[in-house]
Formats: C-alpha cells, sequence, structure tokens
C-alpha cells in the first residue's frame, strides 16, 4: 500500500503542522474526509476513545486510519509497569480497493486485502512495543526486523502463525485471523467495503465486537 501517515518520532503523531494548525484539527478533518465508513469497537465498550491518525495515497486519498479505545498506548519496556498494565485496542479500517493507477499515472498500486489491515494492525502493535533487553540506539533495528516479520506473517494469513476467530461485525458473525504474541494480539477481516484490523494488549480479543462509527468526532482528537 502507498500510503503516508502524520506521525513524528517512534510513531508518536505530530503535535502541530509546519502551519502551526495542530495536527489533531487534521487528523479529525482526515478522517471526515475518508470515502467509506469507519470501525470501532461497538457499544458493549464503555470507555475512553479516542483518533490515533490517517494514512493517505500520494494523491492526498484517504486510504486507512486507526481508532484507540481504552488507555492511549506508550512504548512498553522493560520494567515498565505502567506500560505493562495499560488496557488498549486500536481499529484499523482500511479501504477496499482494487489494483489501480497510481496518482501520478506512472505505476500501479496493489489492491488492499485482509493482509493490508492484518500488516497495519501487526506494524501498529509493533510500534509501541519495546524489549526490555535492547537499548535507544537498537531499537530502530528491531523495529526493523520485526516489521519485516510482521509483513510476512500478514502474507500468510493461512499458515501456522494465525487461528481462527469469529466476532460479530455490525451484529453479524464475522470470521477473523487472529495471532498472539509476547507484544499483544492481532486479528483482521473484511466488512462490507473494507477491510479491519485490530490490535491490543489487556484486553481480551475474545470479547470484542465491532460497527460503523456513527460519529468519528464524538472520538477525542
Amino acid at each position: 500500500m502507498e500510503t503516508t501517515s502524520r506521525v513524528g518520532a517512534d510513531g508518536a503523531p505530530d503535535t502541530t503542522t509546519a502551519e502551526g494548525v495542530p495536527a489533531a484539527r487534521l487528523t479529525v478533518d482526515g478522517y471526515l474526509r475518508a470515502p467509506f465508513p469507519w470501525y470501532g469497537l461497538d457499544e458493549a465498550f464503555t470507555g475512553r476513545r479516542w483518533l490515533m491518525q490517517v494514512g493517505t495515497a500520494a494523491d492526498g486519498t484517504v486510504q486507512h486510519g486507526s481508532t484507540g479505545h481504552g488507555d492511549e498506548p506508550s512504548v512498553r519496556g522493560g520494567g515498565d509497569a505502567a506500560a505493562d498494565k495499560q488496557r488498549f485496542a486500536v481499529v484499523v479500517t482500511v479501504a477496499s480497493s482494487p489494483v489501480r493507477r497510481s496518482g501520478d499515472g506512472t505505476g500501479v498500486l496493489d489492491a488492499t486485502t485482509v493482509s493490508s489491515a492484518a500488516w497495519l494492525a501487526g506494524s501498529g502493535l509493533l510500534a509501541c512495543t519495546w524489549p526490555p533487553q535492547l537499548d535507544h540506539t537498537l531499537r530502530d533495528d528491531w523495529l526493523d526486523q520485526q516489521t519485516e516479520t510482521a509483513f510476512a506473517l500478514a502474507d500468510d494469513l493461512d499458515g501456522p502463525a494465525w487461528s481462527a476467530l469469529s466476532l460479530p461485525v455490525d451484529g453479524v458473525p464475522v470470521p477473523f485471523h487472529y495471532r498472539e504474541s509476547e507484544f499483544g494480539w492481532v486479528l483482521a477481516g473484511s466488512a462490507q467495503g473494507v477491510h479491519i484490523g485490530a490490535y491490543g494488549r489487556g484486553m481480551s480479543a475474545y470479547g470484542l465486537g465491532f460497527s460503523v462509527v456513527e460519529d468519528i468526532t464524538s472520538y477525542d482528537a
């Protein structure tokens, strides 16, 4: 997927733009520009809901984005008791798109699939994880290596790393691909017109349900 996201160092959202406009304002605007519905946890979840960032194609078209639920994840490192106790679930919505020409007409963009959602969810979980044995200088190398692994796993959803899990989407049971790791869990499936990925820690995936977000501005920016 040829996308870009408004993120700063270590995957954290930028707080301002070059024009001095708060990035949160632009994030909300990005969600409102999307030509597809956003998904989040259904009404059974009663905790805090918040926005992360959107991903766009080279021509500015919104292609995916994430909605957060529970605690805002910080980088989890060894001995960080507060991060280890965080409870959150992030839902990634990816527009379902066929193979198409790039914005400048010079190439072809891959179709988005369930694997796209699985990779975005897997890399999102890694962005808030930090193995205890690594220092700052080695984390980038570790993150690059693990991101490649997440990509390979997302490209093999029928492989042994994944199990089947059925969860409700708009009240209808939908099959998902699911896997756990020492860092948390990742899942991916499809809904009407979009692919859904999710990742989390401290919250069980087995009791989750997803639904269309009726008013994205109700999420904290």
